[in-house]
């Protein structure tokens, strides 16, 4: 018999997360059954934790239930043939150690996955923020060779992986983030420009400077203030993929803007919101060419890992704050 610890949402996050907003539970799993039900019994290696947990929660979650989220986990136990003992796979089961699965909610980690890299990029550059960053540039963006591409938060998970497929694609690439080591960051990965939002003094004069002729795809990681900005110099009929919004998830009131359908209409922009899952079909695509990069080292990762599953609030409330440089995982 295993005990499986489990972090639960005590009560809905108002204004900003809080430890306190959160459970550490106990949770006793049956033995696996015999027969029919092929079952497996996981331990996680690695959870994650995104900026896209704090809308989500409030959304998909109530009051008590286990907090969404995906892990690496390892298979201790199976009933499964599909299935070995010492496997790794990513499933999205939430903050929880121990959990017992029927292998149809399990990916495999691609079977090339070189030994020398960690399993925890199944989460980051090479899983779901890698996917975002891959099909919202492809799909949406529809980003081609020469143009100039914008992207903030750009130290982030999905923002890093941006402009460096933004690079391999051919295009210029203009990032910026929330601190002076962010930037250095983000110019040892090659982008071209970078600025650091929190120093500069008018963001509507450090984009013009970083391209004077403005941009043909913008990747929207923030929303807010600084998509209002940036609208305004996006050239005509450039591209805008609306990724995230995090300068708003924390909000008790939501924010009043500048409204922007004029900059739309008079340079004949497109806008769209989207969500990786919409490409589920084709993850299997993405995944290969992502961990074919990162291996030719063409696609470089940083993450920020926390020790301890007891610190999962601690290290979510982190990556809200923009603590992290890359990607922000859990070891178990």
């Amino acid at each position: 018999m295993v005990i499986a610890k489990a972090w639960v949402l005590k009560k809905h996050f108002d204004g900003f997360p809080k430890t306190s907003d959160f459970d550490l539970k106990k949770i006793e799993l049956p033995n696996l059954k015999d027969g029919g039900e092929q079952e497996l019994l996981l331990a996680s290696v690695f959870l994650s934790v995104d900026p896209y947990m704090r809308p989500y929660s409030r959304r998909d979650m109530k009051e008590g239930d286990i907090m969404i989220g995906t892990q690496v986990a390892r298979i201790v136990e199976s009933k499964n043939p599909a299935f070995a003992v010492g496997t790794f796979v990513v499933s999205a089961r939430g903050w929880r150690t121990h959990f017992i699965s029927d292998g149809k909610d399990l990916q495999l980690l691609p079977s090339n996955w070189p030994e020398s890299l960690p399993k925890s990029l199944a989460l980051g550059t090479v899983g779901m923020p890698g996917l975002t960053a891959y099909f919202g540039l492809l799909e949406v963006c529809k980003m081609k060779p020469g143009e100039t591409v914008l992207v903030n938060a750009a130290a982030g998970a999905v923002g890093s992986v941006v402009g460096q497929l933004a690079k391999i694609g051919g295009c210029n690439v203009v990032g910026c983030a929330g601190s002076d080591d962010k930037v250095a960051y983000l110019k040892k990965l090659g982008f071209d420009e970078a600025f650091n939002y929190k120093t500069i003094k008018s963001l509507d004069e450090a984009l013009r400077k970083a391209s004077p002729n403005g941009y043909d795809c913008f990747f929207d990681n923030v929303g807010g203030e600084f998509a209002s900005v940036a609208i305004n110099q996006m050239k005509k009929y450039g591209r805008i993929a609306v990724c995230g919004a995090i300068s708003q998830y924390n909000d008790s009131v939501p924010q009043k803007g500048p409204y922007m359908q004029i900059p739309m209409i008079f340079k004949e922009l497109r806008m769209e919101g989207f969500i990786v899952s919409r490409w589920n079909s084709r993850r299997e695509e993405g995944v290969k060419a992502l961990l074919k990069w990162v291996m030719e080292g063409k696609v470089k990762y940083h993450e920020q890992v926390t020790e301890g599953f007891e610190n999962m609030p601690m290290a979510f409330i982190g990556m809200l704050k923009g603590e992290n440089i890359g990607k922000a995982v859990v070891k178990v």
